[in-house]
């Protein structure tokens, strides 16, 4: 424990570093745009594992993005770690709203700020610290697997795991892209929900027309969107759609005000559904309305609006199926379509969720190797969010253990404003890490 929390803290300033470089590279896979950036952020990350004596190659499948596959061999009788993470960021949103520049890695008391520098290249970053405190010596044989496009929904990722699925194969895969319960509190993310798009069309009429004319009989389409859109939530707010799967969480107490300190909700605002707070971020459906296309405020005339759109999302449970629920999601809003309106359902991205059974050998490294670094014992907790990829890796490799962990904490930020790697929990993830390629080592 003590020559591997001394070398960590050997590596760290100069992994620190090339994570500072790699933020600076604003690969965000969603924006075409960003293509080039999407590639020089492979390259620069090939480049840091080749540094460290491994054979690199950047791989693509089809029109995909670049991910970077990295291995070691194993030494004679050890086992061999896959360690997975993903390249590409996602958009800044509004640059004015971030406190400093999000692609200038910049620290601000106990966090370091920037797009990436949590969600996901704290994950490449994790893993090259463990790797590079052990140098030439690494106990375990390691393939590191960097992918380029997880932030829009990894679209080539199983025909990259079906291609290269022999240089891939190992015995225990470590997916950092997932977080802690709590800073000082680590976790073992053992369930995630799946993710289902529709986006949904009201039409009522063929034209806009006069609202003082025709108001009255004559329905908008805005009004008859709000009316279908409500029918999704019953009045407690449990999702209303026949046909969900949902099932119990782990015995997990997540208090109420620390749900409403970290999600910001308005002091008013009652909380929605139904069972223990774990129940619903972990293992019931959510849906939500991520958006609608009508005419704005400032843009409205005095006319019924015609066709109004809407994106509606669907978090899947554990042990339900995506293309069930999506096929379950569509029939609800065509089958509640109010005063006749015409409702058009497209089907967006289908993903499916996961339930990892965390027992075993490699389970109990992980869990060893987290107590080690936190000096408390993990918890197995769910997670709210979609790893639509993690069922693929399951189906793939059926053998292997999957650990999925990660950097973030309830103040992260991914995806956000300000997103943010509390630095001395990346210490500790780190640490975790290495201390876990030792235990896999040591049990073999």
């Amino acid at each position: 424990m003590t020559d591997l929390s001394a070398a960590i803290d050997r590596v760290l300033p100069s992994v620190r570093a090339d994570l500072e470089d790699l933020v600076r590279i604003p690969s965000v896979s969603s924006e075409p745009a960003r293509a080039a950036d999407v590639q020089r952020s492979a390259e620069a990350t090939a480049a840091l594992f080749e540094a460290e004596g491994f054979e690199v190659k950047i791989v693509r499948a089809g029109a995909g993005a670049p991910a970077v596959i990295a291995k070691k061999a194993a030494p004679a009788g050890k086992p061999t770690v896959l360690l997975y993470a993903h390249h590409d960021v996602q958009p800044t949103g509004p640059v004015e709203q971030w406190t400093s520049d999000p692609f200038e890695p910049t620290e601000r008391g106990d966090r370091l700020y920037g797009r990436g520098s949590a969600d996901d290249k704290a994950g490449i970053a994790a893993h090259l610290a463990a790797v590079r405190a052990f140098g030439n010596d690494l106990p375990v044989g390691v393939t590191v697997f960097v992918e380029g496009e997880e932030e829009i929904g990894s679209p080539t990722l199983l025909q990259l795991l079906d291609e290269y699925s022999a240089e891939l194969t190992a015995d225990a895969i470590v997916i950092a892209d997932s977080g802690n319960w709590d800073v000082g509190h680590p976790a073992l993310t053992v369930s995630l929900r799946g993710l289902v798009e529709a986006y949904v069309e009201v039409r009522t009429l063929d034209h806009a027309v006069h609202s003082g004319l025709f108001g009255g009989p004559i329905p908008d389409a805005l009004s008859a969107l709000c009316r279908l859109l409500a029918t999704l939530h019953d009045d407690k707010g449990d999702v209303a759609v026949d046909g969900l799967h949902a099932s119990r969480a782990a015995d997990v107490v997540y208090p109420e005000g620390r749900l409403r300190a970290e999600s910001s909700v308005v002091e008013s605002v009652r909380l929605t559904g139904s069972g223990s707070l774990v129940d619903r971020l972990w293992t019931r459906p959510a849906i939500a309305v991520l958006g609608i296309d009508a005419p704005s405020v400032a843009a409205a005339s005095n006319t019924l609006v015609p066709v109004a759109k809407a994106k509606v999302s669907l978090r899947v449970a554990p042990g339900d199926d995506a293309v069930k629920a999506s096929a379950a999601l569509k029939a609800h809003l065509e089958n509640n379509a109010p005063w006749g309106a015409q409702v058009t359902v497209t089907e967006g991205e289908v993903g499916q969720p996961c339930s990892i059974n965390a027992r075993g050998a490699g389970y109990e490294a992980a869990r060893s190797a987290f107590h080690t670094a936190w000096g408390v014992e993990p918890i197995d907790m769910g997670m709210g969010g979609s790893i639509p990829f993690i069922a693929e890796f399951q189906r793939v490799f059926p053998a292997a253990a999957i650990l999925v962990t990660g950097v973030e904490d309830p103040d992260t930020r991914a995806h956000g404003i300000d997103e943010g790697l509390h630095l001395a929990e990346f210490r500790k993830v780190c640490l975790a890490e290495a201390q876990l390629l030792q235990n896999l080592a040591d049990n073999a």
